[in-house]
Protein backbone atom coordinates (compact mmCIF):
# COMPACT_ATOMS: atom_id res chain seq x y z
CA UNK A 1 0.00 0.00 0.00
CA UNK A 2 3.01 2.54 1.19
CA UNK A 3 4.24 2.07 -2.58
CA UNK A 4 0.85 2.90 -3.94
CA UNK A 5 0.68 6.04 -1.44
CA UNK A 6 4.28 7.09 -2.95
CA UNK A 7 2.88 7.15 -6.33
CA UNK A 8 0.20 9.59 -6.11
CA UNK A 9 2.81 12.23 -5.83
CA UNK A 10 5.28 11.85 -8.07
CA UNK A 11 1.85 11.10 -10.34
CA UNK A 12 0.98 14.11 -9.34
CA UNK A 13 3.84 16.55 -10.74
CA UNK A 14 4.87 13.86 -14.07
CA UNK A 15 0.86 13.44 -14.50
CA UNK A 16 -0.80 16.27 -13.40
CA UNK A 17 1.70 19.77 -13.68
CA UNK A 18 3.61 18.35 -16.72
CA UNK A 19 0.09 17.42 -18.30
CA UNK A 20 -0.91 19.92 -21.06
CA UNK A 21 -3.56 17.97 -22.41
CA UNK A 22 -6.61 19.71 -20.46
CA UNK A 23 -9.14 17.22 -20.71
CA UNK A 24 -6.57 14.49 -19.80
CA UNK A 25 -4.82 16.54 -16.76
CA UNK A 26 -8.35 16.44 -15.08
CA UNK A 27 -8.68 12.63 -15.61
CA UNK A 28 -5.69 12.07 -14.01
CA UNK A 29 -6.43 14.39 -11.29
CA UNK A 30 -9.76 12.26 -10.05
CA UNK A 31 -7.38 9.52 -9.69
CA UNK A 32 -5.08 11.00 -7.33
CA UNK A 33 -6.48 14.42 -5.82
CA UNK A 34 -9.49 13.97 -3.69
CA UNK A 35 -12.26 16.47 -4.68
CA UNK A 36 -11.61 18.99 -1.76
CA UNK A 37 -7.97 19.00 -2.14
CA UNK A 38 -6.65 22.61 -0.66
CA UNK A 39 -3.14 23.72 -2.66
CA UNK A 40 -0.94 25.99 -0.44
CA UNK A 41 1.31 27.19 -3.18
CA UNK A 42 2.48 30.11 -0.78
CA UNK A 43 2.61 31.34 2.92
CA UNK A 44 1.22 34.49 1.78
CA UNK A 45 -1.29 33.64 -0.91
CA UNK A 46 -4.68 32.36 -0.43
CA UNK A 47 -5.21 28.63 -0.96
CA UNK A 48 -6.33 27.17 -3.48
CA UNK A 49 -9.10 24.15 -3.43
CA UNK A 50 -10.72 21.54 -6.00
CA UNK A 51 -9.33 20.40 -8.95
CA UNK A 52 -10.82 23.27 -10.87
CA UNK A 53 -8.54 25.66 -9.08
CA UNK A 54 -5.41 23.48 -9.76
CA UNK A 55 -6.31 23.39 -12.97
CA UNK A 56 -6.76 27.20 -13.98
CA UNK A 57 -3.75 27.38 -11.76
CA UNK A 58 -1.51 24.76 -13.67
CA UNK A 59 -3.52 26.52 -17.16
CA UNK A 60 -1.86 30.22 -16.01
CA UNK A 61 1.73 28.19 -15.57
CA UNK A 62 2.22 26.70 -18.47
CA UNK A 63 1.30 29.15 -20.37
CA UNK A 64 4.39 30.87 -19.60
CA UNK A 65 6.75 28.11 -19.79
CA UNK A 66 8.50 26.72 -22.74
CA UNK A 67 7.07 23.62 -24.03
CA UNK A 68 10.06 21.52 -23.53
CA UNK A 69 10.01 22.43 -20.06
CA UNK A 70 9.34 19.01 -17.82
CA UNK A 71 9.74 18.59 -14.06
CA UNK A 72 12.22 15.67 -12.82
CA UNK A 73 12.15 13.70 -9.38
CA UNK A 74 15.83 14.66 -7.59
CA UNK A 75 14.74 11.07 -6.42
CA UNK A 76 11.83 8.90 -5.54
CA UNK A 77 9.01 9.76 -3.23
CA UNK A 78 8.64 9.27 0.46
CA UNK A 79 6.18 8.76 2.61
CA UNK A 80 5.53 8.39 6.65
CA UNK A 81 2.36 7.86 8.50
CA UNK A 82 0.07 9.65 5.25
CA UNK A 83 2.56 12.72 4.49
CA UNK A 84 4.49 12.21 1.67
CA UNK A 85 7.44 14.33 -0.04
CA UNK A 86 9.48 14.38 -3.34
CA UNK A 87 11.76 16.87 -4.67
CA UNK A 88 11.73 18.00 -8.07
CA UNK A 89 12.94 20.61 -10.81
CA UNK A 90 11.54 22.42 -13.90
CA UNK A 91 12.98 23.19 -17.17
CA UNK A 92 14.28 21.37 -19.91
CA UNK A 93 15.48 18.40 -19.96
CA UNK A 94 19.12 16.98 -19.65
CA UNK A 95 19.69 20.77 -19.34
CA UNK A 96 19.90 23.18 -16.04
CA UNK A 97 17.25 23.62 -14.33
CA UNK A 98 15.57 27.16 -14.12
CA UNK A 99 13.75 26.25 -11.39
CA UNK A 100 13.80 23.36 -7.78
CA UNK A 101 11.49 23.00 -4.97
CA UNK A 102 9.77 20.40 -3.09
CA UNK A 103 5.84 19.15 -2.49
CA UNK A 104 4.59 17.85 0.46
CA UNK A 105 1.32 15.77 0.19
CA UNK A 106 -1.01 14.99 2.99
CA UNK A 107 -2.80 11.63 1.94
CA UNK A 108 -6.33 10.48 3.17
CA UNK A 109 -8.06 7.50 2.19
CA UNK A 110 -5.75 7.10 -0.81
CA UNK A 111 -5.81 10.38 -2.25
CA UNK A 112 -3.77 13.48 -1.67
CA UNK A 113 -6.06 15.95 0.24
CA UNK A 114 -3.45 18.78 0.68
CA UNK A 115 -0.44 19.75 -1.20
CA UNK A 116 2.42 22.29 -0.41
CA UNK A 117 5.11 23.80 -2.15
CA UNK A 118 8.03 25.04 -1.30
CA UNK A 119 10.10 26.46 -4.01
CA UNK A 120 14.20 26.96 -3.74
CA UNK A 121 15.47 30.63 -3.60
CA UNK A 122 17.58 31.52 -6.44
CA UNK A 123 21.41 30.10 -6.46
CA UNK A 124 23.09 32.95 -7.12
Amino acid sequence: MADKLEQLLEDSLLNVWSERDDAHRLEVMAQIYAPDIVFYETDEGEAIRGHQGIDALIKTLQAQWPPEFVFTLKKPAVINHGVSHVAWTLGPADAIPVASGMDIAIIDNGLIKALYLYLDGPTS
